[in-house]
């Protein structure tokens, strides 16, 4: 029996869910991949636990002040790292310092949040194939929603000519709403927020740097296409009037916050902004926190993927498959 042992940096709502999910589903990767799997590390901003025999989740409520950072994770002896941690495409940081030190080592990589894939993401390409390490990247491309799998396995072979995608839960919502009881958009924001379903600080959602993010992302992960933050078209929804509203309802038009990546020749042009649709078109069906993503390709025609699960539950769903991905591929170079 194999080992794997796993480290998480960042243990908010989705590095606890992580945690819980990737500990009940210990017994499944020893039936499937023939590997023990034990978590040996979280690490909070300022606390954590480092327990190189596995950690409980009953020991979660007891974490220890100054257990923290990349020097943790690395005395912990993980073999691979799950970056749930806050998220900052200015900067990379937090999480662009432990996948650093993990992929330099030659430890695979798991990244749920965005800011480091959008920061650095070359370099972290770059620095994984130097040292055979895997980075896998599906929780912070639409967890729930398929996108860089359904391109990478499902789409193998055919060129992508192009892709359109609902990638922000909370502003489908917030314009479904808009459009359902004709409210407006600071009222919808306040039952998501009391709902638990939007952020605090929404800014990133509603301005469309959030969809921005993931379109670098699917960019350089998925198509190979080098673009920056600064390459994509930024505009978001904070500027829909009630009026627009109204009209859109009256002329049988359906508002959604859409990320666009287009192909002319060999260059690759990226936007978000507020797109509308006809009331048949797929994405004028997509309800409230559903994300969708419509891929154009050469020879496999036009594939339309939904998606749809409670957070934090899905994005660490998302997550613990790129860790699925990871086990299969070392039982697989094993010959087991």
């Amino acid at each position: 029996m194999q080992t794997c042992r796993v480290a998480i940096a960042g243990f908010g709502r989705v590095g606890r869910a992580t945690a819980s999910m990737l500990l009940a589903r210990r017994e499944r990767y020893r039936d499937l991949y023939g590997t023990e799997v034990a978590l040996v590390a979280v690490v909070g901003s300022r606390a954590g636990l480092i327990d190189q025999d596995g950690i409980a989740e009953a020991r979660f409520a007891d974490l220890e002040a100054g257990v923290s950072g990349p020097d943790v994770i690395a005395a912990s002896g993980a073999d691979v790292v799950i970056d749930a941690g806050p998220s900052d495409h200015r900067t990379g940081g937090p999480g662009l310092a432990y996948l650093i030190q993990a992929l330099a080592a030659g430890h695979d990589a798991i990244a749920i949040s965005k800011g480091a894939l959008v920061h650095s993401g070359a370099a972290l390409m770059e620095t994984a194939r130097a040292t055979g390490a895997m980075l896998k990247v599906s929780g912070a491309s639409g967890a729930a929603l398929p996108t860089i799998d359904l391109i990478e396995h499902s789409l193998k072979g055919a060129a992508i000519l192009g892709l359109e995608g609902i990638l922000n839960a909370t502003t489908n919502y917030l314009l479904d709403a808009m459009m359902a009881r004709g409210i407006e958009l600071s009222d919808a924001l306040a039952e998501a927020q009391a709902g638990g379903f939007a952020e605090r600080d929404p800014r990133g959602d509603v301005e469309g740097w959030d969809t921005a993010s993931k379109l670098v992302i699917l960019a350089n992960f998925g198509l190979g296409a080098p673009l920056a933050i600064d390459d994509v078209r930024v505009g978001g929804m904070e500027a829909v009037t009630s009026a627009e509203i109204a009209g859109w309802r009256r002329d049988g038009r359906v508002p959604k916050l859409v990320g666009r990546l287009s192909r002319e020749g060999e260059t690759w042009r990226a936007a978000v902004g507020i797109e509308t649709y006809c009331a048949d078109d797929p994405f004028a069906r997509v309800p409230g926190k559903t994300k969708a993503i419509r891929i154009a390709t050469d020879t496999m025609g036009e594939i339309v993927a939904l998606g749809c699960g409670e957070e934090p539950v899905a994005t660490a769903a998302a997550a613990l498959k790129d860790l699925e991905h990871i086990l299969a591929a070392r039982r697989r170079a094993r010959g087991t």
